[in-house]
């Protein structure tokens, strides 16, 4: 059970001040009652509730999932040329439509991916005034010197101007190629690629492993899970927002594809 006002504000019909007012001018019933008192409570799940005549329909429960995108996976939720979407994974691990990516990976890149219905979040969570870091593994074709990654760190003229600062450590090294750990708080369309070409090298393979406090870790390429209660009140203070109670999200399987 919870306030009116504050079903009618999570259903996206007004502001919970407006609401209040629908509620004093007598244009809010409860099972056919009208209702004038603003500390009435009803269940959204149970009580039929009409505004302006209308019936109510409740907010879909807040959905936060973690997606290991495969490479050759668009992140959309459709694809005019029919090739694997991530609104594919969502329908076969049994996810109701109005969950969507929060941000993108590029087609050949893999990893982690945000996905939610909570439009707020999504928003915070892709632009740059929050600044969330996303942690990326690069292969590149090749050993770049010292001066190259410096040149990564500090920051490369792009067409679209110069990126920002970047933490860029080496890895792990092979014979003649390396894994490069790179941290960036931008979003541009396929910077890490465009970067590195900068520099002169070719990126070989990408993952994503870490969006804000939100680990890869061993979920399988593919699979799907809901975040944890933990991770989703991490995630949201990332990005400055309140932790509200949330209805657990629908079950699906854990794994597609």
């Amino acid at each position: 059970m919870e306030r009116l006002q504050r079903i009618i504000a999570h259903a996206g019909l007004a502001s919970r001040r407006q609401a209040e007012q629908w509620i004093l001018e007598g244009r809010v019933t409860v099972n056919g009652e009208r209702v004038r008192e603003l500390g009435t409570k009803a269940d959204a799940a149970r009580d039929s509730i009409r505004v302006n005549g209308r019936m109510l329909r409740p907010a879909p429960a807040r959905v936060c999932l973690a997606f290991h995108k495969p490479a050759g996976v668009i992140t959309t939720m459709r694809d005019t040329e029919g090739r694997p979407a991530v609104a594919d994974y969502l329908r076969l691990a049994g996810y109701s439509p109005g969950v969507v990516p929060a941000g993108r990976l590029d087609y050949a890149s893999s990893g982690l991916l945000l996905l939610t219905n909570d439009g707020d979040l999504a928003h915070r969570l892709t632009h740059p005034r929050y600044g969330v870091p996303k942690t990326y593994e690069v292969k590149l074709s090749g050993m770049p010197s010292e001066v190259q990654l410096e040149r990564l760190r500090r920051g490369v003229r792009l067409e679209d101007g110069v990126t920002g600062p970047a933490d860029v450590r080496v890895a792990r090294r092979l014979k003649q190629k390396v894994w490069l750990r790179v941290e960036l708080r931008e979003g541009r369309n396929r910077e890490i690629r465009r970067m590195v070409e900068a520099v002169g090298h070719t990126v070989e393979r990408l993952v994503r492993v870490r969006f804000g406090p939100i680990a890869l870790g061993t979920l399988e390429t593919g699979a799907i899970r809901p975040l944890t209660a933990d991770e989703e009140t991490h995630l949201k203070r990332a990005v400055g927002l309140a932790t509200p109670a949330s209805a657990a999200p629908r079950k699906g399987k854990r794994k597609a594809g």
